[in-house]
């Protein structure tokens, strides 16, 4: 009876050893060798920043961080698992490692550099101003005692703060509660980053771009959590190989030129194989 006993508690230790060991593994990020033998790479994407990242009628994602997202899992030789996001987490799903890599139009900032690790550009962007065409803003300091909607976790909400303290924000977590609100006029404009701002506007008249580029030139980078540097090495690897095919071009013409038009200049946004020019 007591030989049972033993073996039966030995046994339940192993279970509750494996089991830490298990929880142990889901709480740390997943380097390179670690995703190739899962056969799968989680990407964080916008499910609602149209033509970056959205969901289109068919309930498939699409967008130029989407086209990325897809290659990087081909060349990988996994699949692709797409966790939808919205700027506020962005950080804290690579931080609680829900996410491999987060192509959600994450901008590169110092302080964000601290939190996550940056790879290479593969595109530039700006802040942006739309606001409807009746009472069209144009400069940042008509908006002073009117109200500018953002999004929580944005480098608009960051900017505006630091710098235009005397506007009033209004702050939502989605990209579509954002835009609903400034149709139902509960804001004088909305600030996001220009390349978005630029493509909504087209699609929805009645409302213009007044403030085409504000605040300084920042890149639009992948990101993955702290530390991970076979991940991260790999995307800095494979953003150079890409830039060589020139596919951010192709990206740019199969995800934004219908949006954009014949006009528009593509080596205003795309960054190939990770310089900006």
């Amino acid at each position: 009876m007591k030989h049972i006993v033993k073996i039966a508690a030995l046994a339940l230790a192993l279970v509750l050893a494996l089991s830490l060991a298990s929880a142990s593994l889901a709480e740390g990020y997943r380097s390179l060798d670690e995703i190739k033998s899962d056969g799968k790479i989680v990407i964080g994407l916008f499910s609602d920043k149209k033509p970056f990242g959205y969901v289109d009628e068919y309930g498939e994602y699409q967008g130029y961080d989407v086209y990325l997202a897809r290659r990087l899992a081909e060349d990988l030789g996994v699949e692709l698992e797409i966790v939808s996001l919205d700027a506020p987490n962005r950080i804290e799903y690579l931080q609680s490692f829900k996410v491999d890599v987060v192509l959600a139009n994450f901008t590169y900032t110092e302080d964000r550099a601290q939190q996550v690790d940056f790879a290479l550009p593969y595109m530039k962007v700006a802040l942006g101003v739309v606001s409807p065409d009746s009472a069209l803003i144009t400069e940042p300091e008509q908006l002073n005692g009117k109200t500018l909607i953002v999004s929580k976790g944005t480098t608009a909400e960051t900017f505006f703060e630091a710098e235009y303290p005397d506007v009033k924000l209004l702050k939502f977590d989605s990209y579509t509660e954002a835009y609903i609100a400034l149709i139902d006029g509960r804001g004088d404009a909305l600030s996001t980053d220009n390349t978005e701002v630029l493509a909504w506007a087209i699609e929805n008249s009645g409302f213009s771009v007044g403030i085409e580029s504000l605040g300084s030139l920042d890149t639009i980078n992948p990101a993955v959590s702290k530390g991970n540097e076979t991940l991260l090495n790999w995307i800095n690897d494979e953003i150079v190989l890409l830039g060589q095919e020139n596919f951010f071009h192709a990206d740019y013409e199969a995800t934004l030129r219908e949006t954009y038009g014949p006009d528009a200049d593509a080596d205003s946004l795309v960054v190939e194989g990770g310089v900006v020019e």
